[in-house]
């Protein structure tokens, strides 16, 4: 079966600016120092940069219907990855080789409008993935179902709590047929029983349709249940890709 996700030697990096912390000072002091920039006379509180790689050297490859964790204390470019993997930002260096629609959940409310009702916002989104509104309406009430949010479809998404901007934006992301589907932490915002379901939905997707999963959690036995595979994160680079028992055994004998 051919690859859906190439990644190759892949890389983030980010600048970080550095301002100089001041000491309790008198306001005479304050106005010389100030005066003593201005004229460049002063070279003391110029703020510095920093170079980090978020990610490094990154390299993998998912075949169509595969389901992967991405696992990794916080901090390890598991966050980063998806960003880019999604189009949100762009890699400082390498190649990325995707096939097919992407639907990404990287943080609770993506990708809706506050001010729109929840009816609106599954429109919207269809419109974003490339549905027609024909197409996104005979969807419709198998997102609402799935959703559970019904009594609130015509409120505005601004007043929805977190766990309802999870329940429809999950909803929506995995009944507009997206060849890849990434998802975040945000499905921790839910409730247990929410949760479960969309496992088991991931599942039944991945297995009956073909579709690509790429699912981030701390939650280890979700992990394991759900994702035959899982990728590694430490430091920005690959520490291990392989059977996601192994990985996770790596995992949490490092992290403790």
């Amino acid at each position: 079966m051919n690859s859906i996700i190439t990644v190759n030697n892949l890389g983030k990096k980010y600048r970080i600016r550095h301002q100089k912390q001041e000491t309790y000072s008198t306001l005479r002091d304050t106005i010389v120092r100030s005066a003593a920039t201005m004229f460049s006379f002063n070279k003391e509180n110029k703020p510095t940069t920093e170079e980090f790689w978020a990610l490094k050297n990154v390299s993998f490859e998912i075949k169509q219907g595969d389901r992967v964790g991405i696992i990794g204390r916080n901090g390890a470019g598991k966050s980063t990855l998806l960003k880019i993997l999604s189009r949100v930002v762009h890699p400082t260096e390498g190649r990325i080789e995707m096939e097919g629609k992407i639907a990404s959940l990287l943080e609770v409310g993506t990708g809706f409008h506050p001010e729109l009702t929840g009816r609106e916002n599954i429109y919207l989104n269809g419109v974003i993935l490339g549905m027609t509104r024909k197409e996104v309406s005979k969807k419709f009430d198998e997102i609402v179902a799935f959703s559970e949010i019904d009594k609130f479809l015509d409120t505005p998404v601004k007043r929805y709590s977190s766990g309802m901007f999870v329940r429809l934006a999950f909803s929506v992301a995995v009944h507009m047929e997206p060849d890849i589907l990434i998802v975040d932490e945000v499905l921790a915002v839910g409730d247990s029983q929410f949760q479960k379901k969309s496992a088991a939905k991931m599942e039944s997707i991945s297995k009956d349709e073909g579709r690509t999963i790429l699912f981030v959690s701390h939650n280890m036995p979700a992990m394991a249940n759900l994702c035959p595979t899982s990728i590694y994160l430490e430091g920005g680079m690959v520490k291990n890709i392989g059977n996601t028992n192994e990985v996770v055994a790596q995992y949490l004998a490092v992290s403790g």
